[in-house]
């Protein structure tokens, strides 16, 4: 029972085939009490999903771009549990002209609202909830990992990931001295509902594991990804902060894929060299 009597905010949840669903899920079945967020029409979905978690698991409005959601969200957390161990940030958003390989077109007004809503928002959540946090508290948001490269078709979405990254670093300074530790879960490709709005997530998804050594499965993967979650929101880590785990079947580590050798065969050796070269 790892996060045994463990009081757990949970963004992000909307079907069972979100990420945070699966991280809800787990964190449940290791003892912890959990309050999801919603807002507008998705709420409802949200809801829906909460019942098939646990009855009676209460799910809070927060639409993040509202200031006025942050300021309830802390009272509502004090009137029901008077503190808060652990924090889950699955929130992301770009619109539609952000991705998909129009990065160089993409108006300002576009960009704003993704950096507000997938990076941003890390902050103003640690801010609401970091006065229910006791020392040894966790935040943990998830990421697909932006830090040196640039992925195709990801764009905008890639450069305020990239700042949820930075984010992440300076609450971890700013939080540190008060026992606040906060983290970033890069995992690889998953099938979920924001994947599904990615241009060619599909075939992102299909090379990943030609290239990750341990192999990934998209769909599998859900559960090595939502234990992870779990062991940075319990106290099994208590010394590690502002830092990035990668949970994407190692492909960060490698360079290119695994390289043929017999279709090198015959090739020609490259003509010597002085060594002075």
């Amino acid at each position: 029972m790892l996060l045994q009597g463990k009081k757990l905010l949970i963004t992000g949840v909307l079907t069972p085939q979100s990420l945070a669903f699966g991280i809800a899920e787990h964190a449940l079945a290791q003892g912890a009490d959990i309050v999801l967020t919603g807002f507008g029409r998705a709420k409802s979905l949200t809801e829906r999903s909460a019942k098939r978690l646990k009855a009676g698991t209460e799910v809070l409005e927060l639409d993040v771009t509202n200031p006025a959601h942050f300021t309830a969200l802390t009272e509502s957390l004090k009137q029901r549990w008077g503190r808060v161990d652990g924090v889950l940030h699955s929130i992301g958003y770009a619109p539609d002209d952000a991705l998909g390989g129009n990065f160089l077109n993409t108006p300002w007004e576009s960009v704003q609202t993704a950096f507000r809503i997938s990076a941003f928002s890390l902050k103003e959540l640690a801010v609401a909830c970091m006065p229910l946090m006791p020392p040894g508290g966790s935040i943990v948001a998830l990421d697909f990992d932006n830090q040196n490269v640039a992925w195709p078709i990801y764009d905008w979405m890639g450069v305020c990931k990239a700042a949820l990254e930075s984010t992440a670093r300076y609450l971890a300074r700013d939080l540190g001295p008060k026992g606040i530790r906060v983290n970033i879960l890069a995992a690889g490709p998953l099938a979920t509902m924001a994947a599904k709005g990615i241009p060619g997530f599909k075939a992102l998804e299909q090379g990943w594991g030609k290239q990750a050594p341990l192999g990934w499965n998209s769909k599998d993967s859900h559960d090595m990804v939502s234990k992870t979650a779990c062991a940075l929101l319990s106290d099994w880590l208590p010394s590690t902060t502002g830092e990035m785990i990668h949970v994407d079947g190692g492909y960060h580590a490698i360079g290119a894929p695994p390289v043929d050798l017999k279709a090198d065969e015959g090739a020609q050796p490259a003509a010597s060299k002085p060594a002075s070269e």
